[in-house]
């Protein structure tokens, strides 16, 4: 195990540090990548350099990420970003404008970097109801971005959680708690009438059982293609 190296993208949002402490407790070289501009970083920089984290800043540029990846020579990278509502609000742009920017963008950014040097296994997290008839842009970002994954040539992993909750984040998000809590509740009637695996599909996993299962069955992956719906993301 100690010669794997994991890439973090995305290493300081609520998933990202559960994804970088779950490397870290399992022995594994872990670089955590933070952008430049991230009003997280000196926060990041401490909380990471702790735990045994490096700290990765290389600019969201392709030849950049291309001479970052030459460097380490990652085993897995973890492409785990996600716009958020509030960073949407401080830069004065509709949600789903960050959508195609950060979540599709940036991603396809990180894969075409990672296809050019080091083909490492690609670890996606995508979502629920990531499908050919998307309701939403969110939606339609994250199928997109799973079939380039899916094209790319890259051993992957492709993760599809439904809500993710759990204590210790920093960003409050009253919708998305509302929404796990509502989606819960409605899978719970939903178990009780006999439809249990649509329950398992679309009940919330917590941010720790995500990243420890994420992190395990990238660790340990028998084929070159894994999609993980949200009732393999437990614990």
């Amino acid at each position: 195990m100690h010669d794997f190296v994991a890439f973090v993208a995305g290493a300081s949002g609520y998933t990202g540090q559960a994804v970088v402490g779950a490397l870290i407790a399992r022995g594994i070289h872990t670089i955590a990548h933070v952008r430049p501009d991230s009003p997280h970083l000196d926060e990041c920089c401490k909380r990471f350099t702790k735990i045994g984290a490096r700290i990765d800043t290389t600019p969201w540029n392709e030849r950049e990420l291309m001479a970052a990846f030459a460097r380490c020579n990652p085993s897995l990278v973890f492409a785990l970003l996600g716009a958020t509502r509030s960073r949407a609000r401080q830069a004065g742009v509709p949600i789903k404008h960050l959508y195609e920017d950060v979540d599709r963008r940036l991603t396809l950014m990180l894969l075409a970097a990672a296809v050019q040097v080091s083909h490492p296994r690609f670890v996606y997290l995508s979502s629920a109801g990531a499908n050919r008839s998307p309701v939403n842009t969110y939606l339609r970002v994250r199928y997109e971005v799973e079939e380039a994954v899916r094209a790319s040539g890259l051993p992957y992993t492709i993760a599809r959680p439904s809500f993710i909750t759990g204590t210790g984040r920093e960003e409050v998000r009253p919708r998305e708690r509302f929404g796990a809590a509502l989606l819960d509740s409605a899978t719970g009637v939903a178990r009780l009438f006999g439809a249990s695996r649509w329950s398992d599909r679309y009940r919330s996993v917590t941010g720790t059982a995500l990243a420890n299962v994420l992190v395990q069955r990238s660790l340990f992956a028998s084929t070159r293609m894994d999609i993980l719906e949200t009732e393999m993301l437990r614990e």
